[in-house]
């Protein structure tokens, strides 16, 4: 039997690095798109180890051309859409580049796939951010809680939330989404909070740098680890029928509980070297978020890392980076 195709949007990211990975370790042909840019060093440096073992393609959420020319070529058995405008902070920066690439460069896509390989599964990497404020008396947000995203991040993945569960069923497609909760690892962009945090914790400690600037402290998510991630981006994908499922940890902490921990293995106070500035803050702040994964678990999906070990693990890698 010849061994199943993947394609993954997104491949040069955190999720997309991890993801090629574990596909590589089931047997996997795994292909890419990758967007230019005019520094090929950065873009491609969480995929570098894997360059014999992937092919990757240039291409580009908002050239549907692109996309459709490399869903010929690959005939995917399976398709990942990873691509997006990640930062939800700036989100409000650049709202039309995020609803471009995020929502119609889902639909884009969608209608590619559609057209050239309509029988491959398509798993749509939704976000925690299309909840909004919007938690159930309980805590928890899960698949039936109330959608109000509050930043054009989480309305961007609404419209591609609901765009697929459309196709699912006007076009009778295996179309999927996983409503991911925040996932961190030492692969993560640095101005995501968690890395900011552990990177800059690992440099005041070595005497690199003198103090930490973040916005609000007292919002809460909750953070599991990228490599748990992509291994439910698979299960959700190879399910009898194409469904919509949270991931996450079922664990909230604040930024500030996230500072404590990371300053204290350290052996530091917090207090002592964060400052907080406006400038970090949304217009619009997501106060808290908890999902409710027990629909995945059921399928027999959980993470290994908790909190504590993914900081663990991201703290020792920037002290090895930075003591090199």
């Amino acid at each position: 039997m010849s061994s199943k195709k993947a394609l993954i949007t997104g491949i040069s990211g955190q999720d997309g690095s991890y993801l090629s990975e574990y596909l590589l370790s089931l047997g996997y042909e795994v292909s890419g798109i990758i967007r230019r840019n005019s520094t090929p060093e950065h873009q491609e440096s969480r995929i570098h180890h894997l360059d014999d073992r992937i092919t990757t393609f240039y291409g580009d959420m908002l050239d549907i051309s692109s996309l459709e020319k490399v869903l010929q070529i690959v005939q995917p058995d399976e398709i990942y859409n990873l691509a997006a405008q990640s930062h939800v902070r700036i989100s409000f920066d650049i709202p039309h580049f995020t609803a471009n690439t995020n929502a119609l460069g889902a639909l884009s896509l969608l209608e590619a796939y559609r057209k050239i390989c309509p029988q491959a599964k398509f798993y749509q990497a939704s976000s925690s951010e299309m909840f909004g404020n919007s938690v159930d008396g309980d805590g928890f947000q899960r698949e039936l809680t109330a959608m109000h995203p509050v930043s054009p991040y989480g309305c961007s993945k609404l419209f591609a939330y609901s765009i697929v569960r459309n196709y699912r069923k006007a076009y009778k497609l295996h179309a999927c989404n996983g409503i991911l909760f925040n996932h961190e690892s030492e692969r993560r962009g640095s101005n995501f909070v968690t890395n900011k945090i552990v990177k800059a914790a690992v440099r005041i400690k070595l005497g690199l740098q003198d103090n930490l600037v973040l916005g609000n402290m007292d919002s809460f998510r909750d953070w599991g680890h990228s490599k748990d991630y992509v291994r439910a981006m698979h299960l959700i994908l190879n399910q009898d029928k194409a469904d919509d499922f949270v991931v996450s940890t079922g664990q909230t902490h604040s930024v500030r509980e996230l500072c404590y921990y990371v300053f204290n293995v350290l052996g530091m106070n917090y207090k002592d070297y964060v400052i907080q500035d406006p400038k970090f803050m949304r217009p619009e702040e997501l106060a808290y978020l908890k999902g409710d994964s027990s629909k995945i678990r059921n399928l027999g999906w959980q993470p290994y890392y908790t909190f504590e070990t993914l900081m663990d693990e991201m703290i020792e890698h920037w002290i090895k980076v930075y003591k090199k």
